[in-house]
């Protein structure tokens, strides 16, 4: 134990007194993160993450150049390829927000006198300091020792999206998670019909590759469609009930009583998607502002900040 300005600092891993909203804003400090792009330099996380995209663009291809292009049905080609197309944008651009946002880190090293004084605490009250990130830990952050810093809210750290799971981006990952799923489905939905309609036509007319080509192509397909629908469709369910039980998997895990007040099931999906319900709840773009990241590349490029 630490004195200093008349309190006492804990170095612990959880249950912190501070509440959720205090943090270290300093002008200076939100100025300098602002300007600052979110990445976690991590090599599994990265090939993960690599993973993911070309797993998405390989789907796409074969929906796209080995199904619906060869069909001779027009509007079946146009309404699946639009779909499907629209789902994997929306899916990889959730996993690019959930990737480059930052969760909720606490700044590092803000355990200072300075930062004590304005806190105003009574003299003698424990507050809880991360011994390995030199943070004061608000309550509900854990440390990450990939990402390297206490995180708000931290639900788990999953390498697919190269990212801890957090306060501020655990919307963009149940979208990601979302749209991934539904993608999933809808391919494993069109290689059913190409079957069959390969089985009951001629296999050299149902596609401009080689028979032999076009079922492993599918195959494949189907084996990724059934191990993405799987774990994305389990991982939205998980990421519901957390939400709406105001709780992290975290949380859960270490079974951890709530020294929080716990929100209503709907107030918890209004905090983690904003506002009342809306298109905007699905929109992975929604808040994205375009005019601040042009500022920040005239400015010489962006900084990684991880």
């Amino acid at each position: 134990t630490m004195q200093s300005s008349g309190h006492r600092f804990r170095d612990v891993e959880h249950h912190p007194l501070l509440a959720e909203n205090d943090s270290y804003d300093s002008s200076s400090s939100e100025a300098d993160m602002a300007e600052r792009v979110w990445f976690i330099r991590d090599g599994c996380g990265m090939v993960c993450a690599i993973m993911t995209w070309l797993l998405v663009v390989y789907a796409d291809f074969v929906v796209t150049f080995v199904m619906l292009l060869p069909s001779k049905d027009f509007w079946y080609s146009v309404i699946n390829g639009v779909l499907f197309n629209c789902l994997a944008v929306l899916a990889l651009s959730s996993h690019l927000r959930t990737m480059l946002t930052d969760p909720g880190a606490v700044p590092k090293g803000n355990a200072t006198k300075e930062y004590m004084d304005n806190l105003q605490l009574k003299p003698g009250e424990v507050i809880y300091k991360c011994p390995k990130c030199c943070s004061i830990k608000p309550e509900r952050a854990h440390h990450c020792s990939i990402c390297k810093r206490c995180i708000r809210k931290m639900d788990h750290h999953c390498p697919w999206v190269n990212n801890c799971v957090g306060e501020k981006n655990q919307r963009f990952f149940v979208l990601f998670t979302m749209y991934i799923a539904l993608i999933s489905a809808h391919a494993l939905i069109l290689c059913g019909f190409q079957f069959f309609s390969c089985v009951r036509g001629q296999w050299t007319e149902c596609s401009d590759f080689s028979p032999p080509v076009t079922v492993i192509l599918m195959i494949f397909l189907c084996l990724e469609g059934f191990l993405f629908l799987t774990f994305t469709a389990v991982m939205f369910g998980t990421q519901i009930h957390s939400i709406c039980n105001d709780e992290t998997e975290i949380e859960r895990l270490k079974s951890e009583k709530p020294t929080w007040e716990r929100r209503l099931r709907w107030e918890g999906m209004k905090s983690v998607f904003g506002g009342q319900p809306s298109l905007l709840w699905i929109n992975p773009f929604a808040g994205f502002r375009i005019r601040r990241l042009l500022l920040r590349t005239k400015k010489g490029g962006p900084e990684f900040s991880v």
